[in-house]
């Protein structure tokens, strides 16, 4: 769901709202981007530590962070979905917030342990 739901599509008044609203969504969804790029290059070029335990962590992190924050404001505060409606939508719903609880705590764990093993002599 992005911003443009903000306001009813009926005046151009409204619709331009609605766009500038979105482009400004789109421009920081694309400042995110540019920063974790910027952020996995540095860690790229670091010896001390496993680049890609540190990228596949920080997706589980963000991918966990993103099922958090969906699933209070789409499932519970606004009501838009749920994971699964009918009986027991709280239980999937709860359900889908435990993984992405999961999926940040590991994700964490990954980014915390990413030091390099140092060959033994």
């Amino acid at each position: 769901m992005l911003t443009s739901a903000g306001y009813p599509a009926n005046t151009v008044a409204n619709m331009e709202v609605n766009m500038v609203a979105d482009g400004l969504f789109d421009a920081g969804n694309w400042l995110v981007t540019v920063i974790g790029i910027v952020l996995l290059w540095r860690a790229k070029r670091r010896t001390d530590r496993a680049p890609a335990r540190i990228l596949v962590g920080s997706a589980a992190v963000g991918w966990g962070l993103f099922n958090i924050v969906e699933g209070i404001v789409d499932h519970q505060i606004l009501g838009v979905h749920h994971v699964h409606s009918g009986p027991n939508q709280l239980a999937w719903d709860l359900g889908f917030l435990a993984l992405g609880a999961l999926l940040v705590v590991v994700g964490w764990i990954l980014i915390r342990t990413a030091e390099r093993q140092q060959p033994s002599t």
